[in-house]
């Protein structure tokens, strides 16, 4: 199969903000206990914390990670999980019990570990804008006031900095403690930012938009919400999870156009609402959750039996699956005119590129496509123009086999692919015509591929799923790359001048 992309440097989304390459930690079955925290094993540090896990994390080049939650933050209070005083509670999202040993501090020094920055959810479930200022307080303020002297007390003397905060999570959703109507939601979210924002003005908000396409109240629950909190957000939020529950290989492969689709949408109502409001701020999109989950989902996958740290949500990923990951940051990248933040749900034990055993760790299928997009894809977005053939992928239409992003680093003229071959039984060779300038350099390739879109690694065979070397060849200024079925290709440090 031959397929064309065709780029031009004069025709940009706008410059890759690297924080679509985040990640999330919730307090969800061995996510936490178990997994990046668990004292007295030999592998954790004097704090309990898993160094091989915050190694993995490190080599996901993760600007922010997104914490405590998720559904386990509409019933936490997170008082309770600083200082030496701490006793467990009962967590209405998955039915466990948490221990409290891990709260904000513990995780701060995480995030210093691995490199990361703090995304801080707040409670607008079960607590309200007091709550959330409180937080904001201790975490971010220098003053002699209460919640920074508590913060002293526990024996952190400088503020933690925390410039990312969530007003709550899927407060849409029926599951959700203390879930309300969309425009009791905006009322409490809009209070909380005020207070907020009142403490530290240099704090970035996400609202919670909807929590899937699927929703009755999709778009009509964002409409809201960016009504009444316009002016006091930076973003609002959108999440997925992509799901073969049907086990259709080709149509989802497909999932690709979907993600477009979501975004299409989320860009419209956002551009309505500006328009309406005759405004100059602009509000982003944080794609603040988006995995595949679909394998342990429902019944005794999601209860936790209020044990401390139940596997829950151990979903194995394969092939296909890292295939459908590359395939929404492929979506990110085009799309970095609107989306600013994405994190990938979740990064440990609970839907995540790595699980742990008490002697070590996996990295999943899923892992390597989100490290070698978050090392390469840097500086401005290219617009691909694909020529493809197409293949009928069900309900989703006509698709073409070839999904395609690049970067363009306009200072050293150095260009990057990111290219999936949707097709289940033909190699393709996809030429790259970069219009405006000369390929000099074919740069290097890494490939994933397999002949089973159910090829997994397992802890017996770790390397089943793993990125090996491609080929490109640049002829005459043509650079042509070789993406297997069932595969994707990244192409690094492609040269190019002026013509």
């Amino acid at each position: 199969m031959e397929a064309k992309v065709t780029l031009n440097t004069s025709f940009s989304a706008g410059q890759i903000d690297p924080r679509i390459f985040s990640g999330f930690l919730e307090h969800l079955g061995r996510s936490i206990y178990g997994g990046a925290y668990d004292p007295g094993n030999d592998l954790s540090n004097e704090d309990g914390i898993r160094l091989d896990v915050t190694d993995a994390m490190t080599g996901m080049n993760m600007p922010y990670v997104r914490y405590p939650g998720g559904n386990f933050v509409s019933n936490y209070d997170w008082r309770d999980g600083v200082g030496p005083s701490r006793q467990p509670f009962p967590d209405f999202a998955w039915k466990t019990t948490e221990p409290n040993t891990f709260g904000t501090d513990e995780f701060m020094k995480w995030c210093k570990i691995v490199g990361t920055e703090p995304m801080m959810a707040v409670n607008l479930g079960t607590l309200g804008p007091a709550e959330a200022a409180a937080l904001v307080e201790y975490c971010n303020l220098d003053t002699d006031t209460r919640w920074a002297q508590e913060r002293r007390a526990n024996g952190y003397e400088a503020p933690h900095a925390v410039k990312m905060w969530c007003l709550g999570n899927e407060m849409d959703g029926p599951w959700q403690a203390g879930h309300v109507p969309a425009d009791q939601y905006a009322l409490k979210a809009r209070n909380a930012a005020k207070l907020m924002k009142g403490l530290d003005p240099s704090i970035e908000l996400i609202a919670a938009g909807s929590s899937g396409r699927q929703m009755p109240t999709y778009l009509e629950w964002d409409r809201t919400i960016l009504e009444a909190c316009w002016d006091d957000i930076e973003f609002i939020s959108a999440h997925r999870y992509s799901t073969n529950a049907a086990n259709n290989t080709p149509e989802f492969l497909a999932e690709g156009v979907v993600i477009d689709s979501i975004l299409d949408d989320y860009t419209g109502v956002i551009a309505y609402v500006k328009g309406m409001k005759q405004s100059d701020h602009d509000v982003y999109i944080s794609f603040d959750e988006w995995n595949v989950w679909y394998k342990e989902r429902g019944g005794v996958s999601q209860d936790g039996q209020w044990k401390t740290g139940p596997a829950l949500l151990e979903e194995v990923y394969n092939l296909e699956d890292a295939l459908v990951c590359a395939q929404y940051m492929n979506s990110f990248i085009r799309r970095a005119d609107v989306v600013k933040v994405a994190c990938l749900a979740q990064i440990v034990n609970v839907i995540a590129a790595v699980l742990t055993r008490p002697d070590g760790i996996l990295k999943q299928s899923i892992y390597y496509p989100f490290a070698l997009y978050s090392e390469y894809a840097k500086g401005v977005s290219l617009t691909p123009a694909v020529d493809s053939p197409t293949y009928d992928a069900g309900e989703r239409g006509e698709v073409q086999f070839i999904d395609a992003s690049a970067s363009y680093d306009d200072k050293t003229g150095d260009l990057a692919l990111f290219l999936v071959n949707r097709s289940v039984d033909e190699d393709a060779q996809v030429t790259i015509d970069l219009s405006d300038r000369s390929i000099t350099g074919a740069g290097s390739v890494q490939i994933m591929t397999g002949d089973d879109p159910k090829l997994a690694n397992t802890w017996d065979e770790p390397n089943n799923v793993v990125p090996g070397i491609g080929n490109a060849e640049l002829n005459g200024g043509v650079l042509t790359v070789d993406v297997p079925k069932l595969g994707m290709a990244v192409v690094s440090g492609v040269t190019t001048e002026d013509r």
